[in-house]
């Protein structure tokens, strides 16, 4: 007679069939460079972080080749609170004087880099923590505003460091700050550096992990998802005003990225856990996905 037992629990099924469906996307991304952006809450709530870092080592596992970018707003305020000084915005960006910029450099280079970096080393992964002033890796100029002071734009990016270490096998983990050719160091928004690093890489795709369900017709509506649209669309959206806000600098990143030969863009939900593999590894996916024309109806 069969027992309960000689069959397999509900949750063992679902699991199997998740990665049945996983199977021809693990296939079809390794050896490919996937760029993560991390940051929103998933960098803030514990439980949150660990799943991320196990999804970055989980990606490793199977054969594809993780670059992490990351900032750190809120660190970097804790820290200026500390000391007594006071954060300011102008027209979005960090106002950065000489004090805040030595703060900025502090907290995303010494503590919130090499805190991924161990985490994910925990995970079991292989991290290397870097910034953009390690081997010249990116090379800053001003942004140019007046007021902003050392708030920065990436200038140019020399892949040789990040390629030598994705090829041994190796995760970078790269903090948004960088130099210019004097030395001074600058503030970069690290959605910015994300994109710049994944075209010059050539990456697969780009992962902009937010507070967003990704791009939505009217913001109030989380049913109103756009799952998937073009290069085009992406600026149409914009133009009209249904993309605003702090969501224009992430799509005006992504579609960057996306004319430089970057394939897919993705800006996803870092509050749902296994958000990125959700994305990824299954059919129906969980954000928006912007692709150059080209691909749309593939």
């Amino acid at each position: 007679m069969l027992k309960q037992s000689d069959f397999p629990r509900k949750s063992e099924t679902n699991r199997a069939e998740v990665l049945s469906e996983a199977l021809p996307y693990i296939q079809e991304f390794a050896g490919r460079t996937i760029v993560v952006k991390y940051g929103g809450a998933a960098m803030k709530d514990s439980n949150l972080k660990d799943k991320v870092m196990r999804d970055i080592v989980l990606l490793s596992c199977v054969g594809a080749r993780p670059v992490v970018v990351h900032g750190g707003g809120p660190e970097i305020n804790t820290w200026l609170a500390k000391l007594g000084i006071e954060p300011q915005f102008k027209n979005g960006l960090r106002v950065t004087d000489a004090a805040t910029m030595d703060v900025v450099e502090m907290v995303l280079v010494g503590r919130v880099n090499k805190e991924i970096v161990s985490l994910i080393n925990q995970a079991g992964g292989r991290a290397v923590g870097l910034c953009g002033q390690d081997a010249n890796l990116i090379r800053a100029r001003p942004q140019g505003e007046e007021g902003i002071g050392f708030v920065g734009e990436v200038s140019s990016v020399k892949i040789n460091l990040l390629e030598s270490l994705v090829n041994g096998g190796y995760i970078p983990v790269v903090s948004s700050v960088a130099a210019d050719e004097t030395g001074q160091a600058y503030n970069i928004n690290a959605d910015t550096v994300a994109g710049e690093i994944a075209a010059a890489l050539g990456a697969e795709k780009l992962i902009l992990l937010t507070d967003t369900a990704g791009i939505l017709e009217d913001y109030h509506n989380p049913d109103t998802l756009i799952a998937k649209l073009d290069i085009q669309e992406a600026r149409g959206l914009m133009q009209s005003g249904i993309v605003s806000g702090g969501m224009i600098p992430k799509v005006n990143c992504c579609v960057r990225s996306l004319a430089q030969g970057v394939r897919a863009a993705h800006i996803i939900d870092g509050r749902i856990p296994h958000a990125l593999l959700q994305e990824i590894f299954t059919d129906a996916g969980i954000g928006s996905m912007i692709v150059a024309s080209e691909f749309r109806n593939r």
